[in-house]
């Protein structure tokens, strides 16, 4: 296999999340064979303002970046790329169809802490963009592999962004691209290759090898493809709705954070379902609340974008499904709560209330040697807020919920998640509460079996786990009391 400088779709590891972007795209030519990876060895580019820079590869347009070649750059030649906030590497031609595997090295500028970036492709030369896979963090001086799976049919070109608004500054280092044909060039990386390269892009993505900086201690989350799942991954327990990464599946569409993983149904304007893990590293760190409510800019373009404005005045909170309060271990787990691809309209009640005393008492749980697989979700339509009753909101894009409920899988810290699971390890804790004002602020009053929760709602919320286990665990209503 020959290596280009891409960076690839993942699109057998997570949906694409095509994003409109674009200004004039440039001439189409195609990357020449044998020209890649990128090393930012040839072109000079010392300033930081946006221009054209003639590379071994071919063009890229640099914005809010340069060429490094200081002692603080970490690179591995003389050279890498150096981006500060809002900076971009876009590539002004083409790389030929049939890609597979693409690997970017990146780190901390200097001393500077994390940054986080994005892989985005285009197949229109340039004309739209699509953000492929989850964000990366570069953490710490040494450089590490980011690798991205996929599979492409058409010629495509690559966008790298560097999302994160703070003062830190990011290295970016040997892009290369693989294709169907020819001898392998592997990028350098700073530890073995793993098994799979599936499983190489999700442990890249947490950077585990820099566990000196505290923000990298999260737990290693990794891939949610069917049967690749292991422990703290956020859909280790299954996918509920069978939702799928194609953007024209509108009603069922998965769509993954590093943070959660969400069944999203576009046309009720909120999510299905949503699951994640709580472990200790999620929660100890207690980065504050961002309170940064926003349209999800990561969705497909043709979904509606469900704003903070569209809540404004209905007398319904914007409910967080995955809680702000479980992911504080970094300002950007924070920050990826309040997207509003994670709010469902919630009876004030309901969430200031019922909903965040189960909320506290799972972390709680957390906090004193437990960790916890979650999944939320709502289903039916109509709920009663502050102002009365409602169907809908922002004349009928939002779909308000009838019942609001909960799963959550307890089991004393430790790993062979699933293997505890089936050997009868596991606490259920289900609720199921209806969306309205007047509900009663004990959570455990609401207590259910996951049987009557899929019977409402349609879903398979444990479809991971063997039949069997499947079957003795969801037919049980808990106590509600702490174990």
């Amino acid at each position: 296999m020959r290596f280009y400088t891409l960076l690839v779709l993942p699109a057998l590891l997570a949906g694409t999340q095509p994003a409109a972007v674009t200004s004039t795209p440039s001439t189409s030519r195609q990357v020449p064979a044998g020209a890649f990876p990128e090393t930012f060895e040839t072109g000079s580019k010392g300033a930081y303002e946006t221009a054209d820079v003639a590379l071994s590869t071919g063009p890229w347009l640099f914005t809010n970046a340069l060429i490094g070649s200081t002692e603080q750059d970490h690179k591995t030649g003389a050279h890498a790329a150096r981006l500060r906030a809002g900076g971009k590497l876009t590539m002004q031609f083409d790389a030929p169809a049939g890609i597979r595997k693409i690997t970017i090295l990146s780190a901390a500028y200097g001393q500077d802490g994390p940054s986080t970036w994005e892989l985005w492709v285009s197949r229109d030369h340039g004309r739209t963009w699509q953000r492929n896979g989850l964000p990366q963090t570069a953490v710490g001086p040494t450089l590490l592999a980011a690798t991205f799976a996929g599979l492409a049919n058409e010629p495509l070109r690559l966008e790298i962004r560097k999302t994160d608004a703070g003062k830190s500054r990011l290295n970016l280092d040997d892009i290369s691209l693989e294709t169907t044909s020819g001898p392998v060039t592997a990028a350098p990386a700073s530890r073995p290759a793993p098994a799979s390269p599936a499983d190489d892009y999700f442990k890249n993505r947490n950077n585990p090898a820099a566990p000196a900086n505290p923000t990298a201690a999260r737990p290693v989350r990794q891939s949610p493809i069917p049967g690749t799942a292991t422990d703290n991954d956020n859909l280790l327990l299954g996918n509920p709705s069978g939702a799928t990464s194609d953007p024209a599946n509108t009603t069922n569409y998965l769509y993954i954070h590093p943070q959660y993983v969400t069944g999203y149904n576009a046309q009720r304007g909120t999510p299905i379902w949503t699951s994640w893990h709580v472990g200790r590293t999620d929660i100890t760190k207690n980065f504050p609340r961002q309170n940064d409510f926003r349209a999800d800019p990561g969705l497909p373009r043709q979904f509606y974008a469900v704003s903070p404005q569209s809540y404004s005045g209905s007398g319904f909170d914007k409910g967080h499904n995955c809680p702000s309060g479980d992911r504080t271990a970094t300002l950007d787990d924070n920050s990826a709560t309040f997207l509003m691809s994670n709010m469902v309209p919630q009876a004030p009640q309901n969430n200031q209330q019922t909903w965040a005393h189960l909320e506290e008492y799972t972390r709680a749980q957390v906090e004193n040697g437990q960790e916890a697989y979650v999944i939320m979700g709502s289903y039916g339509r109509g709920g009663t807020g502050k102002n009365g009753p409602a169907q809908t909101l922002d004349q009928g894009r939002v779909t308000v919920p009838a019942h609001i409920w909960k799963v959550v899988v307890f089991l004393p810290e430790g790993s062979n998640d699933i293997q505890r699971i089936i050997a009868g390890q596991a606490r259920v804790v289900a609720i199921d509460t209806p969306n309205d004002n007047s509900i009663a602020p004990q959570w455990n009053q609401y207590l259910t079996s996951v049987d009557a929760i899929e019977a409402a709602s349609g879903l398979d919320i444990l479809s991971a786990l063997p039949a069997a286990t499947q079957a003795q665990l969801q037919k049980v209503v808990d106590s509600g009391r702490a174990r």
